[in-house]
C-alpha cells in the first residue's frame, strides 16, 4: 500500500480524538435517530462545545483558524463509522464558508461563532421540486420591496439537508427572473421569519438519520442587510455557487472514498469468519480477487483525492477535476460496496449489519452535488467538446 502523506500527526490526533466522540456521542444513538429520522439538537452543541464545528474559521470568528484537513479528517472519520445522520460537513465547510467568503462584516460576526458553538444549525437551499442539478432553472424569487428595507421571498426548497434543525438558511433565489444567471442573489433567511415553513422530513432510502426536509416560502420579509455580502452581492449569486462547488464536491469524494474502504475492512473481517460449505469465504478465489480488485481501486482513488485535497489547499482545485473526483469515487463507492455485500450473502441486505446501511446511504452520492451526469458535461467542456 502506498504510504499516505496527505495527514500529519496533529491531524491524526484530531481524527483519534472525533472517533472519540464519534464512539460516545454518535454510534450509541444513530439507530435511534435512524427511526426518528434526525439526530438529537444535543449531539450539535456537544460538538460545537469540544470545538467540532467550523474548525477552519478563523479564531475571530469562533473557529480554530485550523487548515481543511481537520475537516477532511472528520468526514473521514464520519464516513468510516457510517454516521450518515450528521450534518456536519455541509454546515462547517458549506455554509460557513459561505458567509466567510462572502458575507459583510457584520454578517460574519453576526452568524459564524454561532455556527461554530453549535447553537445555529446552518443549511444551504438550491434545489427545487423542478430544478436539482440545473441552478439557473429556479423558480424561487426574491423582490426587492419599493423602499429597499427588504426583499419578498417567495418559492420553494426540497431535498435540504439539516432543513429541518436549520436555524440559519442560504437560500438560493432570483432577484432579477429576466437576468438568467446573472440575476441569482443569496439571501440569509432566519428561522422563525413570518412565512418561512418547513415541510415534512423526507423519507428516504438512505440516509436515515439525517434530517432532510422541504423549505417554504411564503411572502416572507427578509431584511435587505441580509442579502449575503450586501447591495453590492446582489445577482452575484451564481458567481458565488460556481466558485464553492470544487470544494463541495471533493468533499463528496471524500467521504466516497472513506466509505468504500470501510466496506473493504468489514467484509475483509465477515469473509474470514463465515464458513460455507466448511471453509471461509475468505479461502474462495472469487471472494480474494474481488476485494483484491476493490481494494486496488480503492488506493487509485486515496491517492486522486489526496491531490485533489492538496490543490484545495493551495486553492487551485479546478472545477472540471473536481468533477472528475465527485463522479469517479461515488460511482467506485456504489461498486465497491455493492460486491461487498454480495460477499455477505443474505446478511448483508440486513439493515442491523453496517454493510447494508452504507449500500443504501451510498447511492445518493450520485446524484447530490450535481448529478454524475451533469459532472461529465462539465468535464467534456473542459476537454472543448461542444455541447449539443
Amino acid at each position: 500500500m502506498i504510504e499516505r502523506t496527505l495527514l500529519q500527526s496533529d491531524h491524526q490526533a484530531f481524527a483519534d480524538s472525533f472517533r472519540r466522540f464519534i464512539d460516545k456521542e454518535i454510534t450509541p444513538h444513530h439507530a435511534r435517530w435512524e427511526e426518528q429520522g434526525y439526530v438529537d439538537r444535543e449531539v450539535w452543541e456537544k460538538a460545537g462545545a469540544n470545538g467540532f464545528l467550523c474548525m477552519s474559521m478563523p479564531e475571530a470568528y469562533g473557529g480554530a483558524g485550523a487548515d481543511k484537513l481537520y475537516s477532511v479528517a472528520q468526514m473521514e472519520e464520519i464516513a468510516r463509522a457510517g454516521c450518515s445522520g450528521i450534518g456536519f460537513g455541509l454546515h462547517s465547510e458549506i455554509v460557513a464558508p459561505y458567509i466567510l467568503h462572502y458575507g459583510t462584516e457584520e454578517q460574519k460576526r453576526k452568524y459564524l461563532p454561532r455556527l461554530a458553538d453549535g447553537s445555529l444549525v446552518g443549511a444551504i437551499a438550491m434545489s427545487e421540486p423542478a430544478a436539482g442539478s440545473d441552478l439557473q432553472g429556479i423558480k424561487t424569487t426574491a423582490a426587492l420591496s419599493a423602499d429597499g428595507s427588504h426583499y419578498v421571498l417567495n418559492g420553494s426548497k426540497t431535498f435540504i439537508t439539516n432543513g429541518w434543525h436549520a436555524d440559519l438558511v442560504i437560500v438560493v433565489a432570483k432577484t432579477d427572473p429576466a437576468a438568467g444567471a446573472k440575476g441569482v442573489s443569496l439571501l440569509l433567511v432566519e428561522a422563525g421569519m413570518a412565512g418561512f415553513d418547513k415541510g415534512q422530513r423526507l423519507k428516504k432510502v438512505g440516509m436515515k438519520a439525517q434530517d432532510t426536509s422541504e423549505l417554504f416560502f411564503d411572502h416572507v420579509q427578509v431584511p435587505a442587510e441580509n442579502l449575503l455580502g450586501g447591495p453590492a452581492m446582489q445577482g452575484k449569486g451564481f458567481i458565488c455557487l460556481m466558485e464553492q462547488l470544487p470544494w463541495e464536491r471533493l468533499q463528496i469524494a471524500i467521504g466516497a472514498v472513506a466509505s468504500a474502504q470501510a466496506a473493504i475492512d468489514w467484509t475483509v473481517q465477515y469473509v474470514q469468519e463465515r464458513k460455507v460449505f466448511g471453509q471461509p469465504v475468505a479461502a474462495f478465489q472469487n471472494t480474494r480477487f474481488t476485494l483484491a480488485e476493490a481494494q486496488t481501486e480503492v488506493q487509485v482513488a486515496r491517492v486522486f483525492v489526496d491531490k485533489c485535497c492538496e490543490l484545495i489547499l493551495q486553492d487551485q482545485l479546478d472545477t472540471q477535476t473536481a468533477s472528475m473526483a465527485k463522479y469517479w469515487t461515488t460511482d467506485l463507492q456504489c461498486k465497491v460496496l455493492d460486491e461487498c455485500v454480495q460477499l455477505f450473502g443474505g446478511y448483508g441486505y440486513m439493515w442491523e449489519y453496517p454493510i447494508a446501511r452504507a449500500w443504501a446511504d451510498a447511492r445518493v452520492q450520485r446524484i447530490y452535488g450535481g448529478t454524475n451526469e451533469i459532472m461529465k458535461e462539465v468535464i467534456t467542456r473542459s476537454m472543448g467538446l461542444p455541447a449539443r
